[in-house]
């Protein structure tokens, strides 16, 4: 039938229609139009779809039919189609459409439908090109099938799934609340209309680096013995000679994976606890401990839900991409990759690392 591969064609007329429309502007000062009293779209607007019975026909294309190929092509030529295979349509292409959006689809729908059929008196529906982009057409619709599957089944998690989940990462649900005390690795370099040599700029570094290490130094002793971590902070950044203002030092209900790697031993602290040095490139950090709690799990649900249908989705797709993994020819395959094709399925890759955190 003329239906038959007609999907790609129609979002490919949906999207042409919608580009064109966004780049469109009305001329100023042109009134917008308006629908006479008693057209199509007032009278749409008075009734109700759901009003409609599901075998009434609720488009007429005429002109298209299979037999319009036929020579001579018959005089009642036309397609119709019921709000049963209308909706069965929007299902297939774009099941969250809006019911705003079904008067333009139909209309697509009908422009494509068209198409196909003018396509085919030509005889562009014959030929090797025409079979390997069916075949590719075949390739991404069964592609795009698996992926909506998985997904619902990656949904299916069920409240005794999020109990275990909780249970078993009761750890990486604890929050700590935390106090952090940044110092820079090394001072602002000041003013100065004196030029230094390359030597000189080496030493001036590498005297900075070393006094802010042993100032850092100072005032981890200072906060392990009880000292105010503000002021702590404070004296840090008049020490670095930084002229911005020195971050709060508070860090309430923090999550060990919210954490840098390097920094995530501070949830190994007893409350009241304080650390010792951290570095990294940026400077040196002090944590001190505060109150531990878990959030209970009515609180951690939907967050857990979440977490659970990301991971099983992913491993699904990676269970099947698994199975992609060509040979190739070198000698053929020898030029730079280019970029992935448009409308391809590619592989699923890894969720994206979160940032992480930075002092203020």
């Amino acid at each position: 039938m003329i239906q038959r591969g007609l999907v790609c064609l129609l979002l490919a007329s949906m999207a042409w229609a919608q580009a064109a429309n966004s780049n469109s502007t009305a001329a100023p000062g042109a009134p917008a139009s308006q629908a006479p009293a008693g057209s199509a779209q007032a009278d749409a607007k008075s009734s109700s779809p759901d009003q409609v019975p599901m075998d009434s026909v609720v488009l007429t294309i005429p002109g298209v039919c299979d037999a319009a190929l036929a020579t001579p092509a018959p005089t009642d030529c036309k397609t119709t189609m019921t709000r049963a295979e209308f909706e069965a349509l929007v299902k297939a292409v774009a099941p969250n459409m809006p019911p705003q959006a079904h008067r333009q689809l139909a209309q697509r729908y009908a422009s494509a439908m068209a198409m196909a059929q003018e396509a085919r008196k030509q005889g562009l529906d014959k030929g090797p090109r025409y079979e390997e982009m069916q075949k590719l057409s075949r390739m991404q619709t069964l592609a795009q099938l698996l992926g909506e599957s998985l997904r619902e089944k990656a949904g299916q998690v069920s409240d005794a799934d999020i109990e275990e989940y909780y249970k078993k990462n009761a750890a990486s649900l604890q929050e700590v609340n935390l106090q952090r005390i940044f110092v820079p690795i090394s001072k602002q370099p000041a003013a100065s209309k004196v030029k230094l040599t390359p030597a000189q700029t080496k030493a001036q570094e590498k005297a900075s680096s070393a006094a802010m290490k042993a100032e850092a130094a100072s005032i981890q002793k200072r906060a392990a013995a009880g000292g105010d971590f503000e002021k702590l902070q404070a004296e840090a950044f008049t020490v670095a000679g930084m002229k911005s203002k020195p971050p709060s030092t508070k860090m309430d209900k923090v999550r060990k994976e919210s954490m840098p790697p390097e920094q995530q031993s501070v949830f190994d602290l007893k409350s009241g606890e304080v650390s010792p040095l951290i570095t990294d490139e940026s400077g040196y950090f002090i944590y001190k401990a505060g109150e531990k709690t878990t959030p209970p799990l009515e609180q951690e649900k939907e967050e857990i839900k979440t977490k659970l249908r990301a991971q099983r989705l992913q491993d699904s797709m990676q269970s099947v991409q698994k199975m992609a993994n060509p040979t190739l020819d070198d000698k053929y395959f020898a030029a730079p990759s280019a970029p992935p094709m448009q409308g391809m399925p590619m592989p699923q890759g890894a969720s994206p690392k979160a940032p992480q955190s930075e002092p203020k």
